[in-house]
């Protein structure tokens, strides 16, 4: 029988662990996860890492396995999935990865981009900038640079507008230039699936899903990670707001609030990232798992 990898992406609160789950008990398989930010163990709540009694019902891979602290990068991630994926699909047909981190989950499928080599001048220029002028300055300077990748990019990730510049300055080239030139061949079979959710029914659930991680204690668990807030990965959406409350700078309503925001403006880049892939076959939220599995054995998705 052939064997599969089969990845569930869609936007935050949109029920891909649910679905996966599902999914994963009737075809008797494993888990992968590509949320760049459940990889850390000290993020719980805010990451929305499944529950226990939902990790003890399906085997999970990649789930809260590593430290804020640990060096973890995508190239990490890439080579320990693959590992995972080969390992597993010798004693089954097939295996899921889900998440909502595009970049992780592509750098399995399609492999990583190859990049120049950036020069120090210039990397200490843009650096040098981004102090003094703000982000709003990278965000115009890469927009005249490469409008292509500026669409795609978290315009609000300094980190992501930074990389772009540099490849793009010591290159004369776009950034988005360098990006899907590679070419990866599987030994198996790639069906990738995406939830497709009406937007007020999955804003809703982003505000109900913020409210059940402040009821879980969300607070608390930013309060034990106030002395890490410098860290990359504390740079996330239900973090970044609360470390702000407790150095008040904020009220508390107005924080969650923005919560809430950010977590709608992620969630539609998360979608805008998602259309542009050829590949994605899309799916109702509500789909019927019977209908789901029937769908990957005939092949019939939609593109």
């Amino acid at each position: 029988m052939e064997k599969k990898l089969i990845t569930i992406s869609g936007p935050t609160a949109s029920g891909k662990t649910d679905l996966s789950i599902t999914l994963a008990l009737n075809l008797n398989c494993s888990v992968i996860s590509s949320d760049s930010r459940q990889f850390y163990k000290e993020m719980t709540i805010g990451t929305a890492v499944p529950s226990k009694y939902e990790l003890s019902k399906v085997k999970h891979y990649c789930i809260q396995h590593k430290s804020i602290n640990d060096n973890y990068t995508i190239k990490d991630f890439q080579i320990e999935a693959l590992n995972i994926i080969k390992n597993e699909l010798k004693i089954n047909n097939n295996i899921i990865m889900v998440g909502g981190s595009g970049m992780y989950m592509d750098a399995l499928i399609y492999g990583l981009d190859s990049f120049p080599e950036i020069i120090p001048e210039i990397r200490a220029k843009i650096s040098s900038q981004y102090k003094e002028l703000g982000i709003k300055y990278l965000q115009n300077k890469l927009k005249n640079l490469d409008p292509e990748y500026f669409l795609k990019v978290d315009i609000h990730n300094h980190r992501r507008l930074i990389r772009a510049l540099e490849v793009s300055l010591s290159s004369n080239k776009p950034y988005s230039s360098f990006l899907n030139n590679k070419k990866v061949n599987h030994d198996f079979k790639i069906i990738n699936t995406a939830i497709n959710c009406d937007r007020d029914i999955l804003y809703e659930r982003i505000n109900d899903r913020v409210d059940e991680m402040l009821h879980k204690g969300l607070l608390n668990e930013v309060k034990g990670l106030v002395k890490f807030k410098n860290l990359r990965s504390m740079n996330t959406v239900g973090y970044k707001e609360l470390f702000l409350y407790l150095e008040n700078k904020t009220s508390f309503d107005d924080a969650v609030n923005e919560i809430k925001k950010n977590s709608r403006r992620f969630a539609k880049k998360q979608m805008t990232w998602l259309r542009n892939k050829k590949d994605i076959k899309w799916i109702k939220n509500n789909i019927e798992i019977d209908n789901f599995i029937n769908l990957i054995n005939s092949n019939s998705l939609k593109h």
